[in-house]
């Protein structure tokens, strides 16, 4: 799982991106990982327009709207939502979480929180690059393969993970119940039992 992050200003001439402005942005497939590279339009015209698909790596390009990011409330708790869980599923890059991250990626992508920008192998399995229209950011999620068993489990994983977040709460002790003291009625209805 990687997770490409925009720029705020043109990787070419380094001008800072304005509000709605429109720019390109290419998808490149590197050694280390994949690599996005965002370019104001007056670049990309000057330097990459004629042979951005022939460039070393290329697996796509597409035109975007910068939108300046709004400025962030101050919030007292901030409860944890789909997108929030696979962002921090995408830095802990934990293998046994990637099911988990799969079926978020697919949940967002259904309510059009995330855009599949390209689907592409890598190591012999399938990879979706999705991008949150509204930032910008991509994200490659690996199809796991699952399979009908394993999604029950999936499932409440990723239930799980929406109700308490990647840090649930700690699950209460079991403590042996105190020992109960009869009451007076109790005791004195053992006895007239105990007599008859």
């Amino acid at each position: 799982m990687e997770h490409p992050v925009p720029r705020h200003a043109c990787e070419a001439c380094a001008q800072p991106f304005a509000d709605k402005q429109s720019y390109h942005t290419l998808l490149l497939d590197e050694p280390a990982a994949l690599r996005r590279s965002d370019v104001c339009e007056p670049c990309w015209q000057k330097q990459f327009a004629g042979d951005a698909t022939s460039r070393s790596g290329f697996i796509s390009h597409w035109q975007g709207v910068y939108e300046a990011p709004p400025a962030q409330p101050v919030e007292a708790i901030q409860k944890e939502n789909a997108e929030t869980i696979l962002r921090k599923l995408i830095e802990q890059n934990d293998p046994s979480h990637a099911p988990a991250a799969y079926i978020l990626a697919v949940m967002l992508e259904r309510k059009r929180l995330l855009k599949v920008k390209e689907q592409i192998k890598r190591d012999g399995r399938r990879v979706f690059v999705y991008e949150q229209p509204k930032t910008g950011d991509i994200f490659t999620i690996a199809d796991p393969g699952l399979h009908l068993d394993q999604l029950e489990a999936v499932q409440h994983d990723v239930a799980q993970l929406l109700e308490h977040g990647l840090n649930p709460p700690a699950p209460a002790s079991e403590t042996p119940a105190p020992a109960v003291e009869p009451t007076a009625a109790a005791a004195e209805s053992e006895s007239s039992v105990a007599e008859k």
